[in-house]
């Protein structure tokens, strides 16, 4: 049924990506693409902090690089990274969105334009508001919209903005989120 993951998160995000990530299995019969805020002149640990625990493969996209089931893509820093069809992945490295590049709203809104209906978009603690209209698009074109509890964020701004735009389908805690991801079958 669903064909892609897409997780947006920033401040006080990584605990709770790194659980997400911690409890997919090897099998997980989707891409997971992450959009996460990060520091710009940092380029590598990141990656490797994920990969620790994480139960699928983490990758830092190339251009084009085609999208997989089972693997997790993250935005490299200070690129945005866009969903096209075909499954593939377009960088760039255009004006930041929302005073971020990544923006989560570039990310979220190209995938919902290539998935539709057969995308799941998550949004995690944060201390802006991109992702909020990315999250309305994924939702406006018939994808399931999820919005982590802000009463568990470490900073509210980005679910409550969220919250506030979008009719989201469920406001989950993270033990939430992960049992949700757990039961997707292909």
């Amino acid at each position: 049924m669903y064909k892609a993951v897409i997780i947006g998160g920033s401040a006080g995000s990584f605990q709770v990506i790194t659980r997400i990530l911690h409890s997919l299995s090897p099998n997980f019969p989707l891409p997971v693409l992450l959009c996460l805020h990060r520091l710009k002149h940092v380029r590598s640990g990141f990656v490797e902090a994920l990969s620790i625990k994480s139960g699928i493969p983490i990758i830092e996209p190339f251009d084009k690089e085609q999208i997989k089931p089972g693997k997790a893509y993250l935005a490299p820093a200070n690129y945005h990274m866009y969903i096209e069809l075909g499954n593939k992945i377009a960088l760039s490295t255009e004006e930041p969105v929302n005073h971020s590049r990544p923006s989560i709203d570039l990310s979220f809104v190209t995938a919902a334009q290539v998935y539709r209906e057969k995308l799941i978009g998550i949004i995690l603690s944060g201390a802006n508001r991109d992702g909020a209209y990315g999250l309305k698009k994924i939702k406006d074109l018939g994808g399931l919209a999820i919005v982590q509890d802000p009463e568990e964020c470490q900073v509210k701004t980005m679910t409550e903005a969220s919250l506030k735009m979008t009719k989201v389908d469920f406001v989950y805690n993270t033990n939430d989120i992960i049992k949700f991801l757990q039961n997707i079958k292909s």
